[in-house]
């Protein structure tokens, strides 16, 4: 039986995309938060560590981590994950279980600015996130240093990790990437009045926050209902995004769409039929971008009862089933047969398109 250890849960809120053009324009169900600056971390340099508070970064902060362990024996392979957008490291909690009752350790934790971290909900910076990502890596191989290990993000980070990778190689011991309906919705894909609406947003109010009009954006982001309930009264999910965390976002979606021609790592790129956060657009663009599998790209799988939280959805165990199945043998093919599902060539035709 898998344990879960708790140390301390896309780019979304659970039923929200990010249109918060709505919000903006429309100056509807707005709250004020009083501004808080973004302070630089402490002048420390220390060795990234993992500990029982956490994961120790380069600057000694300490990243909130859980962990889900085999119940016996040591694990043969690890996975170290990042959540997505308001979300936290619990996310990983349903597959975390599952992949520890088969023997393999997930670690999760809470990225900077949200879940158990300082400040939740105010922007960390994309380069920071990176930077953590990097750090989490080497203290995860300084504990595991002769297993087999692997990174997976979440919508925002799939993105982090999307940015960090491209054109470089994996972090130490790290064998592949899997990446699950990465958030890549960058500005050259929105319409010109969003952007706009944007950017008027952060020049004048970035501190304000934000929440999505009830019964106005019909967007849903699973078809496992008490889960999303769940998350909106997990007091740890960020529920009021401020303006500026929606820049810093977008920003990172820029990123990693920018990214998405030099990510040349060992790497499993899954979405679901069923997204409804990240446009079909940018979606088609983004794995139309990538560089072909012949020439050290991405598998991609395409899933006809996924939807954004495809880790978290009802058919969500077919989607652990082909991680398990990919970090054990990332050139075998996936049990559910969803890297050969015929309607991959029309996305990537998709995004071809001028």
């Amino acid at each position: 039986m898998a344990r879960a250890e708790d140390n301390a849960l896309s780019p979304t809120a659970p039923r929200w995309r990010p249109r918060w053009l709505a919000a903006v324009a429309l100056g509807l169900s707005v709250t004020a938060c009083a501004p808080t600056a973004r302070v630089a971390g402490p002048p420390v340099v220390v060795t990234p560590q993992l500990t029982t508070a956490g994961i120790t970064a380069r600057d000694g902060a300490i990243l909130p981590t859980q962990s889900w362990l085999p119940a016996e024996g040591p694990p043969h392979a690890v996975i170290l994950a990042l959540h997505g957008f308001n979300d936290y490291a619990n996310s990983y909690d349903a597959p975390g279980r599952w992949w520890a009752q088969h023997g393999v350790a997930t670690y999760a934790y809470d990225q900077r600015g949200f879940g158990r971290n300082p400040h939740p909900g105010v922007w960390a910076g994309g380069d920071v996130m990176v930077r953590d990502m990097w750090d989490a890596a080497a203290a995860l191989h300084d504990r595991y240093p002769d297993t087999p290990l692997f990174l997976t993000g979440e919508s925002m980070g799939a993105a982090v990790l999307m940015t960090a990778l491209a054109g470089h190689a994996l972090p130490a011991g790290f064998k592949g990437v899997i990446l699950t309906a990465p958030a890549v919705w960058s500005r050259g894909t929105m319409p010109f009045y969003q952007r706009w609406a944007l950017a008027i947003a952060n020049w004048t109010v970035p501190w304000l926050s934000l929440t999505p009009p009830r019964g106005l954006i019909h967007v849903q982001a699973s078809d496992n209902i008490p889960m999303l309930i769940a998350l909106g009264r997990d007091p740890l999910v960020v529920k009021a995004t401020r303006v500026d965390a929606l820049e810093g976002l977008t920003d990172l979606m820029d990123a990693a769409m920018d990214a998405a021609p030099r990510f040349k790592v060992t790497s499993l790129v899954m979405y679901g039929q069923h997204e409804e956060l990240i446009p079909r657009e940018p979606m088609c663009k983004a794995l139309a971008h990538l560089p072909d599998a012949s020439q050290g790209g991405p598998r991609i799988a395409f899933y006809p009862t996924a939807w954004h939280m495809m880790l978290r959805d009802l058919h969500a165990q077919i989607v652990w089933q082909d991680i398990l199945a990919w970090i054990t043998d990332p050139a075998a093919p996936l049990p559910s047969g969803m890297d050969t599902n015929p309607e991959i060539p029309t996305l990537l035709a998709e995004g071809r398109t001028p």
